[in-house]
């Protein structure tokens, strides 16, 4: 599968993550000041495209109203989900805005500090990403006085993840950053005022920070002409799976998903997973609906399958992966998940009543209500959606060998 982000003659929406010149965001910065970069950050309407759809202006808001004696940002660049590779995409060919933009949060909250938190199988990048930020520190772009302003202090550090998927979520990613087990903590407090190591910390997304120095260099206005009402400027999508083209495309949200189809050359489709395995499974009539916070939202992972594939494997294997990663620290999540994967195999015998399988959705949808973190709240998303969008071939297609099935 090919890595470079994707130019199909049929995206649309601003072009992000090309023409940008190095430094054109940060100098921008330093002549707007702090108040008027959040305020052309929130004209934006610019929100976390790691899939959680928070507000970035408000989340600076607040870390930069916070009185402390010391600010972190991290970038959350521990890209676990599967399906999802548009931040490897972004940290191999544009780390000069990822870099740029962790240094415009800097000045813009008063921090000094930047750590990105890389994935641990992504160790490969580690020798150009820091060169790269090398370069930056000759050419006055990190270290002292940044392009000469007087008390603009900011560095940036990588530290290598441990591999558990809990720690996309940022509370868990912290705990990991300050040397403890990736668990997610109690929330209040917020990291935005108690982060890492007890001080304000800001954690964005890759992509995120990275599209940061172009709404500074060409404003707020200018980003938000794309996209739709709730869902402003354009998205990654990493698109996996049964298609002619797979790879990391710019699209504007808003895009409908029988677009997208198209644009990647995807045939015979029965089903695509917007969100990656803690997404929904849609069927074909649901195509028409579009990519967007208000509609089916996603971090970016589109992983498409045609009518070759069992949807109850499919299942199973996403299951099988949430059974593992959960860090096992609430009830909902570590027993549930155990119990949700037992119903996907009772189902492959054929040992199951209706009343059984109802009972397993309801469980689903109290994790979603009680689990601590995204991973508990979200592995349910594809055990409820496979059986109720797919359950004709599931539960009907091949009665045959069904030991107890009761209405």
């Amino acid at each position: 599968m090919e890595t470079t982000l994707k130019t199909s003659k049929k995206r649309t929406g601003p072009v992000l993550f090309s023409n940008y010149q190095q430094a054109d965001g940060i100098k921008k910065a330093i002549e707007l000041g702090r108040e008027n970069i959040l305020l052309e950050l929130k004209n934006s309407g610019l929100k976390g495209r790691g899939g959680a759809g928070f507000s970035t202006a408000t989340k600076w808001m607040l870390s930069a109203a916070a009185n402390a004696e010391k600010k972190f940002i991290v970038c959350n660049a521990d890209e676990g989900e599967p399906g999802t590779f548009k931040d490897r995409v972004l940290l191999l060919e544009y780390p000069e805005l990822v870099f740029d933009g962790m240094v415009i949060a800097g000045f813009t909250i008063g921090a000094k500090t930047g750590i990105v938190y890389l994935r641990g199988e992504y160790e490969y990048m580690l020798p150009s990403l820091e060169g790269f930020l090398n370069n930056m520190k000759e050419e006055n772009l990190l270290g002292k006085n940044i392009l000469e302003k007087e008390g603009f202090d900011f560095d940036i550090n990588i530290r290598l993840g441990s591999g558990a998927y809990v720690c996309g979520e940022e509370t868990a990613l912290i705990e990991s950053l300050e040397g403890y087990r990736g668990e997610p903590r109690n929330r209040p407090p917020f990291p935005v005022n108690t982060g890492y190591l007890g001080y304000p910390t800001i954690v964005n997304n890759v992509e995120t920070l990275a599209s940061i120095p172009h709404i500074i260099y060409k404003g707020g206005e200018w980003f938000k002409k794309n996209g739709t009402d709730k869902s402003k400027g354009s998205k990654l999508f990493s698109v996996s799976g049964d298609c002619r083209k797979p790879g990391v495309y710019e699209l504007q949200w808003g895009t409908k998903i029988n677009e997208l189809l198209d644009i990647v050359e995807a045939k015979n489709c029965k089903a695509v997973q917007v969100g990656g395995a803690s997404g929904v499974c849609l069927p074909k009539s649901q195509f028409n609906r579009s990519l967007a916070y208000e509609d089916a939202v996603t971090g970016g992972s589109i992983i498409i399958f045609d009518e070759s594939r069992n949807m109850l494997k499919i299942l199973k294997n996403f299951m099988e992966f949430f059974v593992e990663e959960s860090c096992g620290q609430c009830t909902p999540c570590r027993v549930g998940n155990t119990k949700l994967l037992e119903g996907v195999e009772n189902i492959e015998k054929g040992e199951y009543t209706f009343s059984y399988i109802n009972k397993l959705k309801e469980l689903g949808k109290t994790m979603q209500a009680a689990s601590k973190c995204g991973l508990g709240q979200s592995s349910p998303n594809s055990f409820i959606s496979i059986l109720d969008n797919f359950k004709e071939e599931i539960f009907y297609s091949n009665r045959k060998g069904i030991k107890n099935v009761k209405a």
